[in-house]
């Protein structure tokens, strides 16, 4: 039976979670390592594909989710307060970032020339849900995500999602997960007229055709203020996880924030925003991913990717050198001090699910070599310590 993903956290000394702050992991060293990685590829990804990256207050006013239809939608999923120092201001801790997007979009006037216009957060979100839902990693009250919100004119949609879908894709494919996508219609609760949805659930009907990918049409499960499409992964033991998504609102941030860019003629038109996530959340990915690999995580990704030992006394010195090669070299690398056999070393280096273990034996030391292990038990055999980090390197680059 595969091990639950807060095992594998204690076990690999990744994260815990306390009574203090339930719903909310406290992330080890190791697992940041993790976070940060995954942090590093979001940010390549948004570079690449042209979006700007942007960050909002944690804390805002309760009129903006009041104005965003939040407070009447959302409210029992959010945290809120009366400012003790001020009776006539009411805050709210935020529960996504997509409101505090249209302040930086309207806080200049718009040209058509900009369109589409992406702007990305990795944003920190707290959500009020209830104790009994909570759950290690997959449900949280403390979320990251990895939002953008895509201002853009309605014949850009067709092209958009599909790159969306494409970026999705690509992202899930270095893992192995294989997705599938679900098109979520009009709920009971919504914003905005019938005509309005009709328009936004057939232009992602047409973009999704277009870009020749496969959906099944859920009705009634999208956002009260649009239609979306839903990345769906299979993992390891062949559950079905809800993760990346792209929802097309054409009546929540352009209408009531009044959103405007002025097109070819002057003249002021309101675009519609497609919110994007690629990972869902950070939290649920990573312990999705935990339990899909048992831990053992590619070696771009591992906290800790060479355990260098050495069998006797007198190769410590040699030991450290290389060890300290490996990390002049970037590579994650740590040193085995422990007074034990090297047998005992490469175990706990295997529970560890280190990917690659170097031993520094009399001959090694003698050749100015190294004999490599790789986690599972390969013996690579004797190579210089360069041969290894351009091996590491390109593993690494490739993120094989």
């Amino acid at each position: 039976m595969a091990k639950d993903h807060r095992d594998l956290g204690t076990e690999l000394d990744l994260f815990s979670f306390h009574e203090i702050a339930p719903g909310a992991p406290f992330w080890h060293p190791k697992g940041m390592i993790i976070f940060k990685e995954l942090e590093r590829v979001a940010r390549e990804i948004n570079e690449r594909e042209n979006y700007h990256e942007i960050s909002t207050p944690i804390i805002v006013k309760r009129e903006v989710f009041e104005k965003s239809g939040h407070w009447q939608h959302y409210r029992e999923n959010m945290f809120y307060f009366d400012n003790s120092r001020d009776e006539n201001e009411h805050l709210v801790i935020k529960p996504m970032n997509c409101p505090e997007s249209t302040y930086v979009f309207n806080s200049t006037v718009r040209s058509y020339r900009e369109l589409p216009l992406r702007l990305a957060e990795i944003g920190r979100l707290n959500r009020n849900e209830l104790s009994g839902t909570l759950g290690g990693l997959f449900r949280v009250r403390q979320i990251t995500m990895d939002d953008a919100h895509i201002y853009l004119a309605p014949e850009q949609v067709e092209n958009e999602v599909s790159k969306i879908v494409k970026t999705i894709d690509s992202f899930y494919d270095m893992f192995s997960f294989k997705t599938s996508y679900v098109l979520a219609t009009r709920p009971k609760k919504a914003l905005g007229t019938k005509e309005e949805w009709d328009m936004a659930e057939e232009a992602l009907k047409k973009a999704m055709d277009a870009s020749g990918v496969k959906y099944e049409v859920q009705e009634g499960e999208g956002a009260f203020y649009g239609p979306k499409i839903e990345a769906h992964l299979k993992d390891s033991q062949d559950r079905d996880w809800q993760m990346g998504t792209a929802q097309l609102d054409l009546v929540m941030l352009p209408k009531q924030f009044e959103t405007f860019y002025t097109d070819e003629n002057g003249n002021k038109k309101m675009p519609w925003v497609i919110h994007r996530a690629v990972f869902g959340s950070f939290e649920r990915f990573i312990g999705v991913l935990l339990e899909h690999t048992e831990g053992r995580l590619p070696l771009w990704l591992s906290p800790v990717q060479v355990q260098v030992a050495n069998i006797g006394e007198e190769q410590m010195g040699y030991a450290k050198n290389v060890c300290d090669k490996l990390k002049e070299a970037g590579i994650r690398a740590e040193l085995n001090i422990q007074n034990e056999t090297i047998g005992k070393k490469i175990r706990e280096a295997e529970t560890q699910k280190v990917p690659y273990f170097v031993i520094i034996g009399e001959k090694e030391t003698k050749e100015n070599k190294i004999a490599v292990r790789k986690r599972g038990g390969e013996d690579l055999g004797q190579i210089t310590s360069e041969e290894f980090i351009e091996k590491l390197k390109k593993e690494i680059n490739d993120k094989a």
